[in-house]
């Protein structure tokens, strides 16, 4: 499994896409968070009762949108007539996972969060993109792993670690029965020599209602590799202007 690859030595991962403003998983969040150069987009995958795939985080539509219910009984025509809650004045949709996958190819790497979907589908419409080589999945349960390893063996998975796991042995155990790329958690920092030569790389979840420089520091101080944010534009100012984010030449994985 290898991961994206990405121009910049310390990996800025949008969280929903940019969306202090602009709706959470909406095209116009995707976008904003392509313009200020995150290296990848977060974005929550669920699936409509007649089989589309859409982007929403939650199992209900009714913290974000117009409309009541869960997204599994709705269909594809009754999603589209949904409209996003917006703070700035525009009309936004639930967009469809086919197109985010077109707006981010080959300018942006998807940090996709399975929630509810069918990893065959999923992936499929990922190969008719073209997106094969953008895509990280992060996958929430042992049943939705061993649907990706089956769908797509060489795509990229990440999850996070047991908490039980406290030596390089049980690492190394845990990595061989369930083999990732990533992880958003660091059990111990001791563990974090192994967790590179494992070739798990770390990418700290730092998005939070109090979410500050202190959180940003306490992540980078940890060194690991990147963070997600609900603060992208202002994350990326600051690892700029202490020489902490800078572009590489050849692209890392």
């Amino acid at each position: 499994m290898t991961l994206p690859k990405s121009k910049n030595n310390f990996i800025v991962i949008a969280h929903r896409g940019s969306h202090l403003v602009k709706p959470e998983n909406s095209i116009a969040a995707i976008q904003e968070a392509i313009e200020l150069g995150v290296d990848y987009v977060e974005m929550d995958l669920r699936t409509t009762r007649d089989g589309h795939l859409v982007l929403i985080h939650n199992e209900m539509v009714d913290r974000t949108t117009s409309g009541k219910g869960r997204i599994q009984d709705l269909n594809l025509d009754e999603v589209k007539r949904l409209t996003l809650i917006a703070k700035d004045g525009h009309i936004h949709k639930l967009p469809l996972f086919e197109d985010a996958l077109r707006i981010c190819k080959n300018r942006v790497n998807v940090y996709l969060d399975f929630k509810d979907a069918d990893a065959v589908q999923a992936y499929r419409e990922i190969r008719a993109a073209g997106m094969e080589a953008q895509v990280l999945v992060y996958i929430n349960t042992a049943e939705q792993y061993k649907s990706w390893r089956r769908a797509a063996p060489k795509m990229p998975l990440m999850s996070g670690l047991p908490k039980y796991i406290r030596t390089e042995g049980e690492l190394a155990s845990y990595l061989a029965e369930m083999p990732l790329a990533a992880t958003d958690n660091l059990p111990y920092q001791s563990l974090l020599f192994a967790m590179r030569e494992n070739g798990l790389s770390v990418f700290l979840d730092v998005q939070a209602s109090e979410e500050d420089l202190v959180s940003w520091n306490t992540a980078i101080n940890k060194g690991v590799q990147g963070v997600q944010t609900d603060h992208p534009e202002a994350l990326i100012k600051y690892l700029k202007q202490n020489n902490l984010r800078r572009r590489v030449k050849v692209p890392i994985h």
